[in-house]
């Protein structure tokens, strides 16, 4: 696999509410995706940048879909669903990975924003595919076998002033 160098085609897909619980449970503080973005692409060609976000009604949340946007990011929305027994669900998982899937013939590498180990077969995949897979997420939060299957890890809890606000 290659590494990292100029002229690589690159898109990041960042997992907010993944990204945004981590960061919750471990640090109590919230991402700063102008520097997440700006280290997942360093000198590299910038393809797409996609957040992956749940609206569930809350306050600032619309500040924040519009910050992302003015940051760079693309932002795909789905509603939280409640059901008849009150839990809730919302995840993004098949969606991101559809667009992996998607972008992986355009791009030379694919940034996975998130901790979920549900990506590690979407990395061995995207990997077959002669596709780079760099990961990053808070080691704490991040499952073994997604780290594994990636061919690079960035820990952001390495540089929380960096990536936290």
């Amino acid at each position: 696999m290659t590494d990292i160098h100029e002229g690589q085609r690159v898109a990041v897909l960042a997992d907010a509410q993944n990204l945004y619980h981590s960061a919750q449970s471990l640090y109590s503080r919230n991402i700063d995706y102008t520097a997440l973005l700006s280290k997942a692409v360093q000198e590299r060609t910038l393809t797409r940048a996609i957040a992956y976000v749940i609206r569930a009604d809350s306050p600032d949340e619309e500040s924040f879909f519009e910050a992302l946007v003015e940051i760079g990011f693309e932002t795909k929305i789905k509603d939280i669903k409640t059901f008849a027994d009150g839990s809730k669900k919302a995840d993004w998982d098949v969606g991101m990975s559809l667009d992996a899937i998607t972008l992986a013939p355009h791009v030379d590498t694919i940034v996975l924003c998130t901790g979920d180990g549900d990506f590690s077969r979407l990395c061995s995949h995207l990997r077959h595919e002669g596709v780079r897979v760099e990961v990053m997420a808070f080691d704490a939060s991040a499952a073994d076998e997604l780290i594994d299957a990636a061919d690079s890890f960035v820990d952001l809890s390495e540089r929380e002033e960096t990536f936290l606000l």
